[in-house]
């Protein structure tokens, strides 16, 4: 899971970047909006935690702006918990009503953190931090294992890393350009034939019925079957 943490407290930030490490999660730490909001439009992330109080501005303006316009690849329902320091219940009521999934106060325990980080990935992504499952294609993160209907599926480390993406962001669609950039960062020079070769190879193991195109756009892993999954 790629979390996207944006505090400017650098003792805070720096504990919680490793307390998260450590769970097995990549974490991308930032301390302005700007820096977050050119990490959200360049490489993306499946959860983001939000301070409020930054240098250049209130962290509520971020999330405003993602749920209006939702960065590329992202259908609006990006999990966003708040980390602040504001504590009454007008601050927590407002961070929710603006759009917020989550809202911590500080100072926290950082085993509350992550808990509630994996009960915000299981609602969103059906992910327990070890194994999520769609319409009965399972992937296990702790030994790479993928099955389909209890069947083991053998993959490379690309075909892991395409369908890992994919399952961890379903019902959003992934550009080309991202899974290129994130998954195969070694074939940039011919990447979107590599793609190509990569996400045949993966559909025919796993099956047809998985794995979505969206033309022009990229692909997509839908948690409800549908219609163009070619």
């Amino acid at each position: 899971m790629k979390i996207l943490l944006i505090e400017d407290d650098l003792d805070l930030g720096n504990g919680v970047r490793i307390a998260l490490s450590e769970q097995g999660m990549d974490v991308v730490w930032v301390r302005t909006l700007d820096d977050a909001a050119r990490s959200l439009a360049h490489d993306g992330c499946d959860l983001v935690l939000l301070d409020l109080g930054l240098p250049d501005g209130d962290g509520l303006a971020l999330l405003a702006q993602l749920r209006r316009n939702p960065v590329q690849g992202d259908s609006g329902g990006l999990p966003v918990l708040i980390l602040s320091a504001r504590d009454t219940l007008d601050d927590r009521l407002s961070g929710l009503d603006r759009g917020a999934d989550d809202y911590l106060v500080k100072p926290f325990v950082l085993a509350e953190l992550l808990s509630r980080v994996r009960a915000l990935a299981r609602r969103s992504y059906g992910f327990d931090g070890e194994s999520i499952e769609v319409r009965g294609l399972a992937l296990h993160a702790p030994t790479r294992r993928v099955s389909v209907g209890g069947r083991a599926v053998e993959l490379t480390a690309s075909e892991y890393a395409l369908l890992k993406m994919l399952m961890m962001r379903t019902d959003r669609v992934l550009t080309r350009r991202v899974l290129e950039e994130q998954t195969l960062p070694g074939s940039q020079t011919n990447a979107s034939n590599t793609l190509d070769v990569h996400m045949a190879n993966l559909r025919r193991k796993i099956g047809e019925g998985y794995i979505r195109t969206v033309r022009g756009i990229g692909y997509v892993i839908d948690q409800q079957a549908r219609g163009g999954a070619a």
